[in-house]
């Protein structure tokens, strides 16, 4: 637990220096669009908008983590992660499909772009972002929060990239179309981030087996184990990042609750689902019935 709060403690100020370099570079790239009037610009600093936001709704849910569980809430606030990843990916979403509108109108009829003023903002984005980058990278693989925090600077950084490209562009070439070009490589970042951790972060509100758990295979292996009649109400689900959990309920022969026998039973259950498994899952609950006990509780489910 020491080193849980430790964790948390280091995530937290990853965040917040993280959220300070985004919020600088957010209000040049908002000067810098309105001076230059570049969409590439326009749509990054949106994105560090969202970034912005992302990280403050992050460093809020690295705190809310750390709070210890109670009789209201026995999981304590571990889901918090999961609900703000989701909120993050349902803003880029957004972001991302009016970059795609607004490039194409601008693919049609390419506004006048200062060159200059674009390299300049996307060479300080790009320097902040890597900043970022350094900052957040020892704390990326703790959980899907920070997971999502990275993500989201080191896309900054590509678009911080694809802005630098398209001053470029217009500097050597004068082709304006070149910047809704490079919002539109922004959008491709995005959009296929935003709709992978809706898809993560929903399969755990929806409670679905964790990735990588084969549960047929689990209620295989757990049949199999001598004295077991059957195995039914089976359930498996994340929790948060790194915490699956199960429950089950297991039929016994009658022999096994009359002479302790079924002690063992659990004691090598609990085992095979903490170590034999592609995931392991520590947090198990397992129900031990009598034959009579798990008919009469499957009769009253189909009645």
């Amino acid at each position: 637990m020491g080193h849980d709060h430790a964790q948390g403690t280091t995530n937290r100020r990853r965040l917040a220096v993280a959220l300070a370099i985004t919020g600088t570079v957010l209000v040049a790239e908002v000067v810098g669009a309105a001076m230059t009037g570049s969409l590439a610009l326009l749509v990054d600093a949106a994105h560090m908008l969202t970034d912005s936001l992302g990280l403050v709704v992050a460093l809020l849910a690295a705190h809310l983590m750390t709070r210890p569980a109670s009789s209201r809430r026995t999981w304590g606030w571990q889901r918090a992660e999961v609900i703000a990843a989701a909120a993050q990916a349902a803003v880029l979403l957004g972001v991302g499909c009016y970059a795609v509108v607004e490039a194409v109108q601008r693919l049609v009829t390419p506004p006048q772009i200062t060159s200059g003023g674009l390299a300049a903002v996307g060479a300080l984005g790009l320097v902040a972002n890597i900043a970022s980058l350094a900052v957040l990278a020892g704390g990326r693989g703790h959980n899907l929060n920070m997971r999502a925090a990275f993500l989201e600077v080191a896309n900054d950084a590509l678009g911080s990239v694809a802005v630098l490209v398209a001053a470029a562009v217009i500097a050597w070439t004068g082709w304006m179309r070149a910047d809704a070009v490079a919002g539109l490589f922004v959008a491709a970042l995005i959009l296929p981030r935003a709709v992978a951790l809706l898809r993560t972060s929903g399969t755990i509100l929806l409670e679905a087996t964790p990735a990588g758990l084969d549960l047929d295979r689990v209620r295989e292996h757990m049949a199999a184990q001598p004295h077991v009649r059957d195995v039914h109400d089976l359930h498996a689900s994340t929790v948060a990042s790194g915490l699956p959990v199960l429950t089950a309920h297991i039929v016994l022969d009658e022999g096994c609750f009359r002479d302790g026998h079924s002690l063992e039973i659990l004691q090598a259950l609990q085992s095979c689902l903490g170590q034999h498994h592609e995931v392991a899952i520590e947090q198990c609950t397992i129900q031990l019935e009598s034959e009579a006990i798990g008919r009469g509780h499957r009769e009253h489910l189909h009645a």
